[in-house]
């Protein structure tokens, strides 16, 4: 049986529009390009460091 890896689901809310470049390149590192689209990536301690960079531009989604 296969091992089931922790998720966590992310969700863009803010546009990259006047951000900085660091932080675009997070958005896009996250598999994230356009307000309202969701990404289920691997909960690892570099995934929520991206997130932590950006928070103020997505949100965690709960299912």
């Amino acid at each position: 049986m296969a091992d089931k890896k922790n998720t966590v689901t992310v969700r863009q809310v803010g546009s990259p529009i006047r951000r900085k470049s660091d932080q675009r390149a997070t958005l896009q590192g996250l598999g994230l390009n356009r307000l309202g689209r969701e990404v289920t990536l691997e909960d690892t301690p570099s995934v929520r460091g991206m997130i932590a960079k950006v928070a103020h531009m997505v949100e965690v989604v709960e299912k």
